[in-house]
């Protein structure tokens, strides 16, 4: 080979785009890790409400396969959104937007993980819970995120139902069925996901605007929202009670329920009343980080006590 002819190769080798090579760490930053936890700490709540408890590997097969279907409609979700994510702060250091993956690799790795979530879930416990994981994939990536995240203000409320659904979920995996206690876990989280993710859009709104996402503040207004805040809490505070008036929790469920709602709802208040500046913003962010603490405790006390219970130490 001539020497001008090795140039003129190298030349066409460095024309070529490269594409970029993924690391292990933007794979698991697909997965949402965060959201991920709280829908293993929900869907383990809905298997140990179960009157029989299952075999513990049946369990493990059944959390494993309904936190990899979580991940799975996260890595959807940031294939699909990844235009959204470029503009917004809060997002635009994801994988995709910041040109660490391809789109392509975040949707395969998506439908591979939801197919394999979805078939170990039907053949380690049964095929109701199969379909239900299924369904919830489903409601996330098509009907939220495809379609209601950027039709109506109303998204997180609607949409919410797919981030309940987990105890659902895991109840069916248990059980083979459905009960009103599953039931009861699914309206807690339905009903806490507008305030929670309301509080935070109350300050990010400007985030949402750029995107041309139609959150609730900057489609309604943020005082709109502050009313919506305070209505959600306030219904939320009493029905966070629920499972211990049912019997299926313990009575430090219920006390500490109480006493959360009550606070919950006093930083709806505040929200509600405080409506300039780096005041009202304090106020948003509070309610945000507390309602993650919030949720996660309740749902931390009812696994604590079912386990206790199953052990015989109460």
């Amino acid at each position: 080979m001539s020497d001008a002819s090795y140039l003129d190769g190298a030349e066409a080798a460095r024309s070529v785009p490269q594409l970029p090579v993924a690391a292990p760490s933007d794979y698991f930053q697909l997965l949402k890790p965060r959201v991920m936890s709280l829908v293993v700490l929900t869907a383990l709540a809905g298997i140990l409400i179960a009157p029989v408890p299952p075999h513990p590997l049946v369990a493990f097969a059944a959390l494993l396969s309904i936190a990899v279907g979580a991940g799975a409609s996260g890595a959807l979700n940031m294939w699909y959104d990844a235009d959204i994510d470029a503009v917004m702060t809060r997002t635009a250091r994801r994988p995709i937007p910041a040109g660490r993956m391809e789109p392509e690799s975040a949707l395969a790795f998506g439908l591979v993980l939801s197919m394999l979530s979805v078939f170990t879930l039907g053949f380690a416990t049964n095929w109701l819970a199969a379909s239900l994981l299924a369904f919830t994939i489903f409601f996330y990536v098509v009907i939220y995120t495809m379609w209601l995240k950027r039709s109506t203000p109303q998204n997180i409320v609607i949409g919410g139902a797919a981030g309940a659904l987990p105890p659902i979920v895991g109840y069916a995996a248990a059980t083979g069925d459905i009960s009103l206690a599953s039931i009861v876990l699914f309206a807690v989280i339905f009903v806490w996901t507008p305030p929670h993710f309301w509080a935070l859009a109350l300050v990010k709104h400007d985030d949402y605007s750029r995107a041309g996402v139609p959150m609730m503040p900057n489609a309604l207004g943020a005082d709109r929202t502050r009313l919506e805040i305070l209505v959600y809490s306030l219904v939320l505070a009493p029905l966070g009670a629920v499972p211990w008036a049912l019997g299926f929790a313990g009575a430090v469920y219920g006390a500490v329920a109480i006493a959360a709602g009550l606070y919950l709802a006093w930083l709806a208040v505040q929200v509600y009343r405080r409506r300039e500046g780096d005041i009202a913003r304090r106020a948003a962010m509070k309610l945000f980080f507390f309602s993650i603490s919030y949720l996660f405790l309740l749902f931390l006390i009812i696994v604590g006590e079912r386990l206790l219970t199953i052990a015989g130490i109460i």
